[in-house]
């Protein structure tokens, strides 16, 4: 005999009412504090995570608390359903961010990025799994073991931000210098490592420490790169190279939204973070491009950068406590944190620059240019605190670094670029640049219209 399934009650008024209100609230804030960073010449993150902050506890708390319980009441149900999208749209920016890594640049500057990724990424995560040891308990949660919270914060200084630096790079007119790809090349290993570390630290927070427990994740991890780089990479041709036969961009938007996804319930699966498994999507992605799948993504992408990432950021900043950083010495301890981010970053890129035998102006460049953390770092607190591995003052330092590095990064390039020689091979890089662009503005020929009889 068929049972007959009990159908599931649709979502209250009052709870979606809320939602409506929440989302476009804080996407409307983000906007425009995003658009005013910009015309300050900031990075639009830093006004996305201020729009955050001010409907937030840090603001809106304290100054209308009856609207802010109203607007944002502590509800799971409530903040489960922001969270959802939020997760979805910064699963989309990573994995676009993954599509975009240049992998026959990385190979070309091979021996020259090794070294500087190596001491770039080994020193500020030595320097911060020290200064995670040496936190008060009050910035640490009382039931996450000391190890792992003090590996939590190592790679959460040790990382930087693509899409951060690739849009200060654009806008300072340095993408097609030499160091301004040697920046990029630094930061995606540097990032990929970071990912790999994230998913480490946070599956070995779940099942603890012990010679099993950290053999695990590794097992797993093996097992994702395997299928990654065999089954995963057939399947992700194949799938876009059958979109890519459609007359409509609706088949590759859909094919790209589609792998992604599943790329990240597959590393989830494995006890990692969704966020790896686009990430390593994306760079396959982007591996089988001819040129026309980035066109047809560019619709997927204008949404993810308008809505879900400002959105993702937003909900970011509602998370930060500023009033949290103000009690006994926390503001002591998040500038010794700042500065440990910030000098570790340089020290790093110096030497590795240094063993790679670039000049100290250059090395002063890539070392300006990988300290902007901004979103990676925003993505992997985020993690930390859902995961209960940070604390919200914690949170809220890490987010500070994040805002902080990227306002610092371009006056600090702009000097060191100065004393950097122009190459001839840069120059010829950069008029076919000019060239490609120049072709893209041109306007097309009218197509005639269907005559009418």
């Amino acid at each position: 005999m068929m049972l007959s399934l009990a159908p599931v009650e649709p979502l209250p008024a009052q709870t979606l009412l809320l939602f409506l209100l929440q989302t476009g609230t804080l996407l409307g804030l983000a906007f425009l504090l995003g658009r005013l960073a910009q015309r300050l010449g900031l990075p639009s993150i830093v006004g996305e995570l201020t729009a955050g902050v001010l409907l937030g506890p840090s603001v809106l708390a304290h100054t209308a608390p009856a609207a802010s319980t109203w607007l944002f009441p502590h509800n799971t149900e409530q903040k489960h359903l922001l969270d959802a999208i939020g997760q979805l749209g910064v699963l989309l920016l990573v994995g676009f961010t993954g599509m975009h890594i240049d992998l026959k640049l990385a190979r070309r500057h091979g021996r020259t990025a090794a070294a500087v990724s190596t001491t770039a990424l080994l020193l500020p995560l030595g320097l911060g799994f020290l200064l995670g040891l040496a936190l008060p308990a009050d910035l640490k949660p009382s039931d996450v073991d000391p190890v792992i919270f003090a590996s939590f914060i190592g790679v959460a200084l040790s990382v930087s931000s693509i899409p951060i630096i690739g849009r200060v790079l654009v806008d300072m007119g340095l993408i097609n210098r030499t160091v301004g790809q040697m920046i990029l090349v630094v930061a995606t290993v540097d990032d990929a490592v970071g990912w790999l570390l994230v998913s480490v630290v946070t599956a070995l927070a779940t099942t603890g420490i012990g010679p099993q427990e950290i053999a695990t994740p590794l097992l797993h991890m093996a097992v994702l790169l395997l299928v990654t780089l065999t089954a995963g990479r057939w399947t992700v041709r194949r799938v876009m190279h059958w979109a890519g036969r459609s007359d409509s961009r609706g088949s590759t938007i859909t094919a790209a939204v589609v792998l992604l996804v599943l790329s990240g319930a597959g590393a989830q699966a494995l006890g990692f973070e969704a966020l790896l498994g686009a990430f390593l999507c994306g760079i396959l992605i982007g591996a089988c491009d001819t040129g026309e799948q980035t066109a047809r993504l560019q619709p997927l992408n204008a949404v993810v950068l308008a809505f879900l990432s400002p959105l993702f950021f937003a909900l970011a900043g509602l998370r930060i406590d500023l009033t949290s950083l103000f009690h006994g010495t926390t503001a002591l301890w998040a500038l010794a944190v700042l500065a440990v981010a910030v000098a570790s970053k340089f020290l790093g890129a110096i030497v590795g620059s240094r063993v790679g035998r670039l000049g100290r102006w250059e090395a002063l460049a890539i070392g300006a240019g990988i300290n902007a953390r901004g979103v990676v770092q925003v993505v992997i607190a985020v993690v930390g605190v859902r995961l209960g591995l940070i604390t919200t003052a914690m949170y809220s330092i890490i987010v500070l670094i994040a805002v902080i590095t990227p306002i610092m990064a371009p006056p600090i390039l702009k000097a060191a670029m100065k004393r950097v020689e122009r190459m001839e091979e840069e120059m010829k890089r950069e008029r076919r640049g000019h060239a490609v662009r120049d072709a893209r503005e041109e306007p097309e020929e009218p197509v005639p219209s269907p005559r009418r009889d």
